[in-house]
């Protein structure tokens, strides 16, 4: 069971920055425990509020739930108590349930629920699907709000009026003004982070909205920098901010929008850059080219200047 309760996790997670770990694979394309392990002990040795295992930097979309088992077992176990790790839940209702028991007895902090698969989704089937889910388990869970569930401000302020292990809602659509009314509509009972590809983007027009964190896929491979980025933001440094972001964030994203799936391919890219094991995406995700590799490459160098 978490050893947080669902206040105490919604402040560790606030208060500092947080991130996806890539999930490595062999060349093979099977789950390589190893290479995991190490890459899990190396991001917890940072100070990071929080580690969201086998998520979508993590692939969850490509892992069957027996490997999403696994992988959110090795994280806990590798972390070692140092950084709560959280798992993700998504597809159907009744396998996001199951999800949510696999974390539990993996002894994961909580549960990061995305979207269910393909189908479109009306609020009142948006607003059913995560109750469910919520009262099938005692872990705190964030929503996150994206792609085909995004959840009507009032339908959020119920969920969090019903469910106290309801504790945040993660924002993947980058729409300031809908942010706005669901912050409007909720309050301070959530704890509210930026959920966008490359979120160090919008990282500071969202802390005006009271948007205390996010999760970064470039800690994955550059944490100094992108610990040093989550600071300059926290103290409204905007020149500093935008002194990174010429330098490194914008430069980045550009080889990113080159392919489609590149969110995830360019992380992995990023810890073969560095000298760590990153090694290749699963299909339907495919990798960067060569050249594509080099470029990042002279990013990563002046990341860690």
């Amino acid at each position: 069971m978490s050893q947080y309760s669902p206040a105490e996790l919604a402040q560790q997670l606030g208060g500092g920055l947080l991130s996806f770990p890539v999930t490595t694979f062999d060349s093979a394309l099977e789950f390589d425990e190893k290479a995991y392990r190490d890459h899990l002990a190396w991001l917890s040795g940072h100070p990071v509020a929080g580690l969201f295992a086998a998520g979508g930097t993590g692939e969850f979309f490509s892992l069957s739930t027996a490997e999403v088992a696994r992988v959110v077992k090795t994280a806990v176990e590798a972390s070692a108590g140092a950084v709560p790790i959280l798992a993700p839940a998504g597809r159907s209702t009744r396998e996001a349930i199951e999800l949510c028991a696999i974390a539990e007895e993996a002894g994961a902090a909580g549960i990061l629920l995305f979207p269910p698969y393909l189908t479109e989704v009306s609020d009142a089937g948006a607003y059913e699907h995560i109750a469910a889910v919520l009262s099938s388990t005692r872990l705190p869970v964030i929503v996150y709000a994206r792609a085909n569930m995004i959840p009507a401000p009032e339908t959020v302020a119920r969920l969090a009026e019903n469910f106290p292990n309801f504790i945040g809602y993660k924002d993947g659509i980058g729409d300031l003004e809908a942010l706005a009314r669901v912050i409007d509509a909720v309050g301070d009972r959530l704890l509210y982070i930026g959920g966008l590809p490359t979120a160090e983007t919008f990282a500071l027009p969202l802390l005006e909205l009271g948007v205390t964190t996010y999760s970064s896929a470039m800690f994955n491979f550059v944490p100094e920098f992108a610990l040093g980025f989550y600071a300059d933001v926290r103290a409204r440094d905007h020149s500093a901010v935008r002194a990174k972001l010429r330098d490194v964030v914008l430069p980045y994203t550009r080889i990113r929008d080159r392919g489609k799936g590149y969110a995830v391919s360019i992380v992995k890219a990023g810890l073969d850059a560095v000298g760590r094991q990153g090694g290749p995406v699963r299909p339907p995700l495919s990798n960067l080219t060569d050249a594509e590799r080099a470029d990042l490459a002279e990013i990563v160098l002046r990341a860690n200047a």
